[in-house]
């Protein structure tokens, strides 16, 4: 910030200096005005101001003035709100602002903002204080150059006297509030100063020693700008911890800085009920500012929102979004005249208006225009720009009115001042004076009077008196535990005051080991209970002055009244350790063997006035060594030494085995180890009966080291099993201890199972326990089963089964099996049984089905019946045919042997009798459940007239193509045997035509090849005496249409072409239902479909090639499909450009016949049995060839096995999963008329299946022997 300029110096030493501000107050016509001189009283002045330097701190001998106050002068205009509300400080001056109704220009002395909690002062000139004449006047004359104000100091009110809106009265005589201390920085950012697109980081530390996390910290610009949100290309937030040194580091780097990142920043730090905060300041370099010859609407505008600067530090992007007005076509008007000739109130309209958003450059190009100001009409003289008092005296306001007559007011930031003993009211002549009595800071705020319609304004500022330090604070040199009192009188009752140590200020928080008081002017820091952390260089700091002194804190000789002893424990018992020495309060630190003991539930470490005491409650051996107790401070230390005895032991609970018996799996190794205690270490002796275990045996051995002994039997024997000593030996004693071994194996495998009982899918078997169950009792059996020509063996339950017999199900019929058993107890599962004898389940079948009576005649009875539904494995030998009279229940067998058929006569029969009739089916397994009538039949034959049956799909047309055979059959009823007669068209059926059979129940009709004169309508008589039933048949014989009659070019147009024809002769029998048109060009007559399925006999052909001749062939279609052949057109049909003629030369057609040639012939190939395997090869041909495929010379011809495709030219032939035997010489021969080619390879599988691998897959074994005769014949033909 510039400082004001010094002029020439009084003759006391003092400066004089004068202020000739600049006017921005307009005249209408636009003339300039001399600048006026601005003079201020002072009394006294507060500091000299410094010539044209920046801000300094002072550093060395000459402390820093915790409030310096700088006289600044700066010129102000009426405020003008902008959009978002606030007051903008504008760039023209020092601390410009717009104001409604007044264009004076005031002066005012500026006072930077008190000191923030971290002591540091805002980046503000602090000159040293000299001594004045309190009753001396002192005038300055400041020159406020144009443009000269860096955009650090624009709004900053630690730099400029304040733009906003005055206070309430209220809130004026409220007491300010003393800012708290700094209590988490303990490095704060400091202010810069840098030019335009360069770099500046600011640093911030915290330290982290008594905090739980991490600290929150923001870093704001002015008030309210949160700059996390504004992070990119410009800006950076960085953060950094030291473990070692438990320090945050907060930084904030400010990359390529532009003219509008200048200005006052802060950083705030919060952890739970604290708080820090820190303001600084960045200056920016301004670049020099070009012509004004420049289009003012462009040149003031800012970067808008989602271009490449958006996200800067730009507050443009914070105002109120207004929409884009439409531009007219309105002539060019010239900004700045409208500007010269308006009032300020009126800029902010006019820059809106024009488009001009940059309000703040706007202004400062106004500044460098020369103004006029407007002569008063109500003021004669008006008020001076700026007064100042002294902080209790008194201040006169004068100004002079042009007419008496004109009523005044006066006001206090806006708010009309009433008379009272503070503010009183005097009238001389045309002069009227406002005196304001007993000033305070509360009266510093800006005064304006209002004559009428006039205003004009001035701002008071009321100058506190420096505190100075009467008495300053002493050296103090003391031992530790001691009290501590620091005393400092001030000049001034209380005034705030900062206590310092070591440069750092003193926290003096609620848990602060530092207390603060004041009485009158004498303020005092104590500290009740001081340490060698005490010692240190103490200041206190006034805005007078300062005052510092040295504090020294040393321990106090230490005397030993009673030594540490040596001392021998039993183990288990307590211990007990004491020392005495002095001073009492000094505490100390135990160590064992050179490691710190630390308080626990076992270990009390007690200090009590002299006495120190270590108590173990219970001693261990780890308890024993060197114990040493080490007074904090000092260099001496008392040592003694702890010794244990303990007789020995043998700790097998810790085992946890039941009744000391430990169970082990025969043929594991195993390994016992036992813990073992005693000091000094025991001699250790393992015996089994009499026999001592000696640690150099091979498979049995006993092993001793450290706190624990071992037994180690390498594969466990069940000789192994019995009772194990073992004897422990030390100077304190003798102890014995006994433990048992138990070796356990899988049980023996169980005999060859029984199998008394075989069902159709199930069994029951039958087994004995295993004669040695391993030393573990049986827990239970599992149960397997096989085929008998299978290996694979099948678990038949995952529970086990406890009792000893089982019954197998879910077994094939037919199929023998094989079952084997498993005996299970703790250890594992015994080895398989042996196999039983082989077994194949059988059973019957069921009941024959639907027996009902199909015939009765005076001496017979027949019946029918349907097979069983399950016949099952066995098969189905015949059926036992059985009657009886009814009444009795003497069955007689109708057949003496086994009958295959489902039907049967019942001969020898007595004439009216009634008789029961029942059907048994029978197998290898025996008779099946019988099927029995339900009712009884009467011997009598019964009358049945006849009923013909037309199926349903008779009952319609019935259409057969030619060539194709048909068969009918149709059912009839009628008793006695009925008879049957066929016409055709009331005329009778020729033999030789159609064949006809007829049956008791049906009767067949039955053509080999269809023809069209076998269509008609067939009539079916039947007739039993008097008794006939007719049915009529209709069936039609088809066959492919003919094609269609003629084919004509209708017309041609465009690349359209519309065709006509006529109907075919011959519809083959059936109704035409569509034609299907083709196109072909005339250079290569290929033929290409149209449309398919077309049902009139006109058509427009569309989207032809311009330039082709084109033929076209129609075929026509029924129910049988397209006709053999088609019709073509006879002449063709040229497609020409619109209004383009071109003669076509005549070609002679190139011969694109050729021989079969083969361009890939075969390779040879080996196949994996199983897996399908492709041959391939191309060739090539014209006409298309045909393809033939040869296995051994021999052609391929309607073999599932084998597929043959060819695609354009590309042959192949798939063998579906070959086998051994499919492999061979494979040849493909290709032949057209021109002639024929082959190409050959030979294929060989690989692989195949033995009868084992067969079986294993589950194959069934006929299925198997076909395989394996298939695989001989291959073999002998090779």
């Amino acid at each position: 910030m510039p400082e004001p300029t010094k002029k020439d110096e009084m003759p006391n030493g003092q400066p004089e200096e004068s202020v000739a501000p600049e006017s921005v107050a307009p005249e209408s016509n636009g003339a300039p005005l001399p600048l006026p001189e601005i003079s201020l009283e002072v009394s006294p002045p507060p500091e000299a101001v410094a010539e044209g330097k920046e801000p300094v701190e002072t550093v060395g001998d000459i402390p820093e003035p915790p409030e310096p106050e700088p006289l600044q002068a700066v010129v102000a205009q009426e405020q003008s709100p902008t959009e978002n509300g606030s007051t903008q400080p504008q760039p023209g001056g020092v601390g410009v602002k717009e104001q409604a109704e007044s264009d004076n220009s005031a002066v005012k002395e500026e006072r930077p903002p008190r000191l923030d909690d971290d002591h540091e002062a805002a980046p503000t000139p602090s000159p040293t204080p000299q001594a004045e004449d309190a009753n001396s006047v002192k005038k300055l004359s400041v020159d406020l150059p144009n443009d000269s104000v860096p955009v650090s100091a624009m709004g900053r009110k630690d730099s400029v006297w304040s733009l906003g809106e005055g206070q309430n009265l209220e809130e004026l005589d409220k007491p300010i509030d003393t800012p708290p201390l700094s209590i988490l920085l303990i490095e704060k950012p400091q202010s810069g100063t840098i030019p335009v697109g360069a770099d500046i980081s600011f640093v911030a530390k915290v330290e982290c020693k008594d905090l739980l996390r991490k600290p929150t910290i923001k870093w704001f610009k002015g008030k309210w700008m949160d700059l996390a949100s504004k992070t990119g290309k410009h800006l950076q937030l960085k953060e950094t911890f030291d473990r070692f040194t438990k320090i945050h580091t907060f930084e904030m780097h400010i990359i390529k800085a532009k003219e509008n990142y200048a200005g006052n920043y802060r950083c705030e730090v919060n952890y739970k009920d604290k708080f820090d905060s820190c303001s600084f300041d960045l200056e920016i370099k301004e670049a020099e500012q070009g012509s004004q010859n420049i289009d003012i609407r462009s040149a003031f505008k800012r970067s808008s929102e989602g271009q490449e600067d958006a996200g800067e530090l730009d507050f443009s992007g914070l105002l109120k979004h207004r929409e884009p007005k439409q531009q007219d076509d309105t002539p060019e008007v010239d900004v700045w005249e409208i500007l010269k000739n308006a009032r300020p109130d009126e800029y902010e309209k006019i820059a809106f208006m024009y488009g001009i958003t940059d309000l703040r450059g706007l202004l400062r190009r106004m500044k460098k225009i020369p103004r006029e100001e407007k002569k008063s009409e109500a003021f004669a003289k008006k008020l001076d720009p700026a007064y100042q008092a002294d902080k209790g005296g008194k201040i006169r306001l004068v100004v002079d009115l042009a007419d008496p007559t004109v009523d005044l007011k006066w006001y206090k930031n806006g708010q009309e001042i009433r008379p009272s003993p503070k503010y009183i009211f005097e009238h001389k002549g045309t002069q009227r004076i406002m005196v304001i009595n007993n000033c305070s800071m509360n009266d510093d705020a800006a005064y304006s009077v209002a004559a009428g319609d006039e205003k004009c304004s001035t701002e008071l500022f009321v100058k506190e008196l420096p505190v100075k330090i009467v008495k300053g604070i002493e050296p103090v040199k003391t031992t530790v535990n001691e009290r501590i009192e620091l005393e400092c009188e001030v000049s001034e009752e209380g005034a705030q005051v900062k206590w310092m140590k070591n440069g750092v200020e003193v926290p003096t928080g609620v848990r602060s080991r530092y207390r603060v008081k004041c009485e009158g002017t004498k303020h005092f820091l104590v500290i009740d209970d001081a340490s060698r952390e005490d010692t240190g260089t103490y200041s206190i700091m006034a805005t007078g002055g300062t005052s510092e002194a040295h504090i020294q804190v040393d321990l106090k000789p230490l005397k030993i009244y009673q030594d540490l002893q040596d001392i021998t424990v039993k183990l288990g018992e307590p211990i007990k350790m004491h020392c005495e020495i002095f001073p009492g309060n000094v505490p100390g630190r135990w160590y064992r063997n050179g490691q710190l003991i630390q308080p626990n539930d076992r270990i009390n470490i007690i200090h009590r006035n002299k006495v120190h005491r270590l108590e173990v409650q219970t001693s261990s051996l780890h308890d024993a060594g060197d114990y040493t107790f080490v007074p904090e401070g000092y260099s001496q230390s008392l040592s003694a030494k702890i010794h244990i005895i303990d007789p020995p032991r043998v700790h097998l609970d810790s085992l946890n085995l039941p009744d000391n018996t430990m169970t082990i799996v025969a043929g594991n190794k195993l390994r016992l180890e036992i813990p073992i205690t005693g000091e000094p270490a025991p001699r250790v002796v393992w015996m089994k009966g009499e026999r001592v275990i000696l640690e150099s045996g091979h498979r049995v051995r006993a092993e001793t080291y450290g706190d624990q002994t071992s037994l180690t039997i390498e594969v466990t024997e069940r000789e192994d099993t019995g009772n194990y000593k073992i004897v422990l030996q030390n100077e304190a004693g003798e102890a014995t201890a006994s433990i048992k071994i138990k070796v356990v194996d899988i049980p023996d495998p169980p005999e060859a199972p029984l199998v008394p009982v075989v069902g159709g899918d199930w069994c029951s078997m039958t087994w004995e326990p295993p004669k040695y169950d391993g030393g573990s009792p049986i827990l239970g059996y599992f149960i397997e089963r096989k085929k008998k020509q299978s290996s694979r063996w099948m678990r038949l339950n995952f529970d086990l089964i406890k009792e000893l017999l089982f019954e197998p199900k879910k077994m094939i019929e037919g199929v023998p099996y094989e079952v084997r058993i498993f005996a299970v107890n703790a250890i594992g599962v015994s080895k398989p049984s042996e196999p039983s004898k082989a077994f194949t389940p059988l059973a019957v079948t069921s009941e024959p089905t639907m027996l009902v009576v199909d015939d009765v005649t005076d001496t017979t009875v027949t019946v029918k019946w349907r097979p069983p539904e399950t016949i099952g494995a066995a098969g189905l030998d015949g059926y036992l045919v059985e009657y009886c009279i009814e009444g009795t229940d003497d069955w007689v067998a109708s057949n003496t042997e086994l009958t295959e058929k489902t039907r049967h006569t019942i001969t020898g029969l007595t004439p009216g009798t009634k008789i029961l009739v029942r059907v048994k089916a029978i197998n290898a397994a025996g008779a099946s459940t019988p099927r029995t009538l339900q009712h009884s039949v009467m011997v009598k034959e019964v009358i049945e007239p006849p009923k013909i049956r037309v199926p349903r799909h008779l009952k319609q047309t019935y259409t057969r193509r030619v060539g194709e055979a048909v068969n009918l059959v149709v059912p009839f009823m009628g008793k006695p045997r009925p008879k049957v007669l066929w016409s055709k068209d009331g005329k009778p059926i020729e033999p030789t035509h159609v064949s006809i059979r007829n049956t008791d129940c049906d009767s067949i009709i039955f053509i080999r090849k269809a023809e069209r004169s076998h269509s008609g309508k067939y009539e079916m008589t039947v007739q039993v005496e008097n008794h006939v039933d007719t049915a009529i048949i209709d069936i039609q014989i088809v066959d492919l249409p003919g094609p269609p009659q003629c084919v004509t070019i209708e017309d041609v147009w465009g690349g359209n072409v519309a065709l006509v024809w006529t109907p075919p002769k011959d519809n083959g029998n059936a109704p035409i239902i569509g034609y299907t048109i083709q196109k072909a060009d005339k250079k290569t007559m290929e033929w290409f479909t149209c449309i398919e399925h077309y049902h009139r006999t006109c058509i427009t052909i569309t989207e032809l090639v311009v330039g082709n001749e084109y033929f076209f062939r129609i075929y026509s279609e029924n129910m049988c499909g397209l006709s053999e052949t088609a019709t073509q057109t006879k002449k063709s049909a040229l497609i020409l450009k619109e209004g383009l003629q071109v003669k076509t030369p005549e070609y002679n057609d190139h011969d694109f016949k050729e021989a079969p040639k083969f361009t890939q012939p075969l390779i040879n190939t080996f196949a994996i049995a199983g897996y399908n395997a492709t041959l391939n090869c191309s060739v090539r041909a014209n006409p298309r060839p045909k393809v033939i495929w040869m296995k051994n010379k021999i052609i391929i011809v309607d073999d599932p096995r084998y597929r043959m495709f060819s695609n354009q030219g590309v042959c192949t032939l798939e063998i579906r999963k070959p086998s051994p035997y499919d492999g061979g010489l494979y040849t493909c021969k290709a032949i057209n008329d021109l002639g024929e080619a082959h190409v050959e390879c030979k294929l060989e599988v690989k692989g195949g299946f033995t009868f084992y691998e067969l079986m294993q897959r589950g194959v069934p074994l006929n299925l198997i022997d076909k395989y394996m005769s298939e695989v001989k014949v291959v073999e002998q033909e090779k």
